[in-house]
């Protein structure tokens, strides 16, 4: 092989790596419904690998509706939170662990205190792996669940996700005292337990 073969070789190699890595995305999108969205932002909040989470509106037929709107339940939405992870450092099986261990998926239309549609609990699956992904979770948490009552948690494609208001990003780290005394009056982190047994120390 003469220098200029080589270098004809070399250059494709070149070109054919650039293209694999341009067309495999840096990061991934997992969108959960699991009632009160300050409460599921929160908890993915602590997950490393989670890039960063958005409290908001999806599920609906309404489009850029408001809190008002959604909480009133008449345009079908539930409150949920998109969560943008990088796939190198936490993988979609993971968080599905972690979503399935922060709600209640036994109540329809209920999560905790708050009660009616908008707090459903919901995956929004964005492509068809995803949503291979969450009915074998869902399939093996039938098989293993702690709890006698069945699983009502819906798997259903993405449709478009609206941002929440402002005031509603971030409550967590902006209001804690607020937040703490909401997720504990709400009874979340009791039935929680009362589920799943005591988290992990």
């Amino acid at each position: 092989m003469n220098r200029r073969t080589s270098w004809v070789v070399a250059a494709a190699l070149g070109f054919a790596i650039t293209s694999v890595q341009a067309q495999a995305p840096a990061t991934q999108k997992a969108t959960f419904a699991g009632g009160c969205f300050w409460c599921v932002e929160a908890d993915f909040d602590k997950v490393p690998g989670v890039l960063s989470t958005t409290s908001g509106y999806i599920g609906g037929s309404v489009a850029s509706p408001t809190y008002e709107q959604v909480s009133g339940k008449a345009t079908g939405h539930a409150e949920a939170v998109e969560i943008v992870f990088d796939p190198a450092k936490v993988s979609y099986e993971r968080l599905l662990q972690v979503y399935w261990r922060s709600i209640d998926p036994t109540t329809p239309d209920r999560q905790f205190c708050d009660v009616g549609s908008p707090y459903r609990t919901a995956i929004f699956t964005h492509g068809a792996q995803q949503a291979q992904e969450a009915r074998r979770s869902l399939e093996a948490l039938e098989r293993t669940k702690p709890f006698r009552e069945p699983i009502v948690t819906q798997i259903v494609p993405a449709t478009t996700f609206y941002p929440a208001e402002s005031y509603h990003q971030d409550y967590a780290k902006k209001n804690p005292v607020r937040y703490r005394y909401y997720r504990t009056s709400c009874g979340r982190d009791a039935r929680l337990e009362a589920l799943w047994g005591k988290p992990a120390p």
